[in-house]
């Protein structure tokens, strides 16, 4: 498809609303409101993406490597058939495709910065006159590519401070944390390319992921190497159609088998609440106990139903004992460990849980406190982070927007803002020319700056006139986030 078509049909003849003799639209990129409560800064993630797939791949592919007939006839039929009788016209089209480069400037903050709400991330004009009604043009297809790995990355931030702050009062295996946030969330997002993006958000803060596509995605676009580095990995795992075929009377020996035939080495995690989590910890785990702690690595357990926090660190109000100890609490009766020099119990290293349903932040928190309050290190546990974390939100998460807020008609310059008296202020815009200071190493914004100013700054160009500029690599921008 041709990719002036990725937009809201109200975008096609924007072009003849503005002013006549407009040559200049200046737009920006904000998250302009958070809605969880922790956070009050965005990680800025998914640009060099955008850029790539976007104004570069597809505009070569489907627009500038086309003939220039072929454009022109497809674009005039879709927007005839969409509009009925209109006079957007083709021109403007033909003249773009004539050109054969995009006449853009974005500037941009550096991907993995932690920006505050109400601080542009990135700006956008264009270089050539005719070509104004590019700009906002591209609000859509910006929007739409960039706000879920922006925020995905953000959330995924905020576990690794909950996680981090953990480890460091009752661990002494603080490189774990890498891998203690694990993403499950591939299946439940709402798209592949969705699903991708969220990801490798995601893998900014951990290194734990089941979407394998994300791999990919992060050495195509970002310049990862996954022979060089560890862009993402996982273990062995069961799901629940495995463990039923063994039968709920024999699912010991499925455990066993398991863990002494198929698995005999490494990390493998199993599912264990198809019929009794309780049966499995109290009964087949210390059955298998010598088997376990033969092995030359670690069994993870994986309870996947219940109140986490329950089922991980014990429920006082409990019918059995079992349920008031939790999963850590039994699997330490059954396989000890040691008592760290921060005074908190890390299990024997065969033996470790996961639970990966209906986790949160405010319930890895909880997880993590109440097993501190119990005297066990967070690391004893792994988190399974889902689409209940990452799908659950949208653009207005953190407010995300594209407005224009500088202008140029026949050569003057306008300053232009929105403000709506009917709003919050949350709507409410910058005005004019923009500058990114930085102030005790957090970004600020200066507006109704002049051209000078406004080239100064930490907005560096990342894109003009159809050329990449900047080129991150994975590692750079984690180095940023952590």
């Amino acid at each position: 498809m041709n990719p002036l078509l990725y937009t809201d049909g109200y975008k096609v003849d924007h072009r003849r609303q503005y002013p006549e003799g407009t040559t200049l639209v200046y737009s920006n990129w904000t998250p302009r409101k958070s809605r969880i409560d922790a956070i009050d800064e965005v990680v800025f993630f998914g640009l060099q993406y955008f850029i790539k797939k976007y104004i570069i791949e597809e505009f070569n592919t489907n627009f500038f490597n086309k003939p220039k007939k072929e454009i022109a006839e497809k674009y005039s039929r879709r927007i005839n058939n969409y509009l009925g009788p209109n006079a957007v016209g083709i021109k403007h089209i033909e003249d773009l495709h004539d050109l054969g480069y995009l006449p853009m400037v974005i500037k941009a903050l550096p991907e993995g910065s932690s920006v505050p709400i109400r601080v542009p991330m990135m700006t956008m004009y264009n270089t050539l006159p005719e070509f104004f009604w590019l700009t906002n043009y591209f609000e859509t297809i910006l929007s739409t590519t960039i706000w879920m790995p922006c925020t995905s990355a953000t959330i995924a931030k905020q576990y690794r401070k909950i996680l981090d702050k953990y480890a460091e009062e009752t661990s002494t295996a603080l490189e774990f944390v890498d891998w203690q946030g694990h993403d499950f969330s591939m299946r439940g997002i709402a798209g592949m390319e969705a699903a991708v993006m969220s990801a490798s958000g995601h893998l900014l803060s951990f290194s734990g992921t089941d979407t394998i596509p994300a791999i990919d995605f992060l050495e195509e676009y970002y310049n990862a190497n996954s022979d060089k580095e560890l862009v993402g990995g996982s273990v062995a795992a069961t799901e629940h159609s495995v463990m039923c075929m063994g039968t709920n009377t024999g699912e010991q020996e499925t455990f066993k088998r398991l863990i002494t035939e198929v698995y005999p080495n490494g990390i493998v995690s199993i599912v264990s609440d198809t019929w009794d989590l309780w049966k499995v910890l109290t009964e087949y785990l210390p059955n298998l106990k010598e088997d376990v702690l033969a092995r030359d690595g670690k069994v993870v357990i994986r309870p996947d139903s219940g109140d986490p926090a329950d089922i991980i660190c014990g429920n006082p109000n409990g019918k059995t004992e079992e349920e008031k100890k939790g999963v850590i609490e039994l699997l330490w009766e059954i396989f000890g460990g040691q008592t760290n020099s921060k005074g908190y119990k890390e299990l024997d290293s065969h033996i470790g849980a996961i639970y990966g349903d209906s986790i949160t932040t405010e319930r890895a928190t909880d997880i993590c406190e109440r097993l501190k309050q119990k005297g066990f290190a967070s690391t004893n546990v792994v988190l399974g982070i889902g689409s209940f974390t990452y799908q659950y939100n949208t653009r207005d998460t953190f407010g995300f927007a594209m407005k224009a807020t500088y202008g140029e008609v026949n050569g003057e310059g306008r300053e232009i803002f929105k403000d709506p008296i009917t709003d919050d202020g949350t709507k409410k815009s910058a005005k004019g020319l923009l500058k990114i200071e930085k102030e005790n190493g957090t970004y600020k914004l200066v507006d109704q700056v002049n051209w000078e100013q406004e080239k100064t700054g930490e907005l560096k160009e990342v894109f003009k006139d159809g050329k990449l500029l900047i080129d991150d690599s994975l590692q750079d921008i984690r180095n940023r986030v952590r």
